[in-house]
């Protein structure tokens, strides 16, 4: 079984087991999250919600919360001694997707 579940503006396509990264969440390490928004469950039986499917959760475990790859911002303007540099690690959660339930 799988299921379609939408967190921090993005949708993640998850089985049971499954590892997935997604933007930093509150909940601390060794908590269990349930996601509401639950856009399709599929099987043996696909049920597709309009806009989400009426009493489907995806129970998660918080594994660690860690900082992504570092991101170089580079500006430049030629010929106008001008160059700007900045960087930024994004703050992600790594979760363990437990049960789905209809």
């Amino acid at each position: 079984m799988y299921a379609v579940i939408k967190t921090s503006g993005r949708q993640w396509t998850v089985k049971e087991g499954d590892v997935i990264t997604v933007n930093r969440m509150t909940a601390k390490a060794g908590e269990t999250v349930t996601f509401d928004e639950v856009l399709m469950v599929g099987g043996a039986k696909v049920a597709i919600g309009a806009p989400v499917v009426k009493g489907a959760k995806v129970a998660a475990t918080v594994k660690e919360h860690l900082a992504g790859e570092k991101v170089t911002i580079l500006k430049y303007k030629r010929r106008k001694n001008y160059k700007r540099t900045r960087g930024h690690r994004q703050a992600l959660t790594t979760l363990q997707i437990g049960k789905i339930s209809v």
